[in-house]
């Protein structure tokens, strides 16, 4: 399965956030501008990081937020926020976070697929700083391997 979009519009560069929760709601922002969800769906994600901890902090300096397949959720939709400082989501190893993924997929179905295609992606080392250090949304399509 090949990941699903990433309009210019889902990439924001160089992002300041004071917290973990404001990082998702830069992530959760950028799903609803480019149509793949509604606001309720960037509320979901904070509840489940409040409900279970800082389990999307999935290797050092990358959070990768998502939420259940609903109604909030319009299409299935990727987007990517880079942060100017890094902010602490409480993980013991793996912060402070400096990129956040966000992901949104209808269908449950497709929504382990997607999870393990973008799992897959990071299995390089290098791509979170080269994620961290892009300076365009072309760039960051180019990293991850993702559709405009």
């Amino acid at each position: 399965m090949s990941l699903p979009p990433l309009p210019d519009d889902a990439v924001v560069l160089g992002a300041d956030a004071s917290s973990w929760r404001e990082a998702l709601g830069l992530v959760g922002a950028a799903l609803v501008r480019s149509g793949a969800a509604t606001p309720p769906y960037t509320d979901a994600m904070v509840e489940l990081v409040e409900e279970h901890g800082p389990y999307i902090v999935i290797s050092p300096g990358l959070a990768f937020a998502h939420a259940r397949p609903g109604p909030a959720v319009l299409r299935d939709g990727l987007a990517v926020v880079t942060l100017r400082g890094p902010v602490s989501f409480g993980h013991p190893h793996n912060d402070p976070v400096s990129v956040v993924l966000g992901l949104a997929v209808a269908e449950v179905g497709t929504h382990l697929e997607s999870i393990g295609a973008i799992a897959n992606t990071f299995n390089d080392d290098t791509v979170t700083g080269r994620l961290a250090a892009a300076t365009s949304a072309d760039e960051v399509r180019t990293i991850l391997g993702a559709p405009a």
